[in-house]
């Protein structure tokens, strides 16, 4: 059994999508982030950070967007969403699957609440413009980071991109457009899409309906 604790808008996002890419049937616990649902004792049992996603494989709870993907690819390994052990492609899809949330998000989360950067050698990503160039020219020898093979590190870091150019906070480049562009029509991706969309009008209805007690 596969339970995600998720909510619309969320990081969750990044774990439906390779929950869905996986294909194997799973729940969804929704949590509304703006009634507080996530600070409540019952989830704070789950992930006591209270941050959403968190994921529940019978009874073996992992919290972090990047480490339910990268659980999930080994946990169904049929779905071909990472290299197995000993295959050389294995160090490079590692790298990306930490980069998304040590590299990556810290710089755009910087640029959006404009935060005054430290000094290079003291923030993981170094400076914004490096880490772009760093990663404009993986995804433009693509179709995916890993070439021919679309993996769990696609899912991160093509989260995270769509995010930062989502938030202006990253500027468009020609190489990265595509490969978010690209990755944006894959069935998977788009059913996640379609099912947030229906999934928070029925969060708004049952507000409405406690409202109305």
């Amino acid at each position: 059994m596969l339970t995600l604790y998720h909510a619309p808008q969320s990081r969750g996002v990044i774990a439906r999508w390779m929950l869905e890419e996986v294909g194997e049937p799973y729940e969804v616990h929704a949590l509304s982030l703006k009634m507080g649902e996530n600070r409540q004792a019952a989830y704070l049992a789950v992930n006591p950070m209270g941050k959403v996603p968190a994921l529940d494989h019978d009874g073996v709870v992992v919290t972090e967007a990047a480490a339910i993907c990268c659980y999930l690819a080994d946990a169904f390994p049929k779905a071909g969403l990472a290299p197995p052990l000993g295959d050389r492609r294995r160090g490079p899809y590692l790298k990306w699957l930490f980069f998304g949330p040590g590299s990556l998000e810290p710089a755009v989360i910087d640029r959006v609440l404009k935060r005054e950067a430290g000094p290079k050698s003291m923030l993981g990503y170094g400076d914004c413009d490096t880490m772009l160039e760093v990663v404009a020219r993986a995804v433009a020898a693509g179709p995916y980071l890993l070439g021919d093979a679309f993996t769990a590190a696609d899912v991160v870091i093509c989260s995270g991109l769509n995010w930062g150019m989502m938030a202006k906070a990253l500027p468009e480049r020609a190489e990265i457009t595509r490969y978010v562009a690209r990755i944006a029509e894959r069935p998977a991706r788009r059913r996640v899409m379609e099912k947030d969309v229906a999934l928070l009008r029925e969060m708004a209805g049952d507000r409405l309906q406690q409202g109305s007690r």
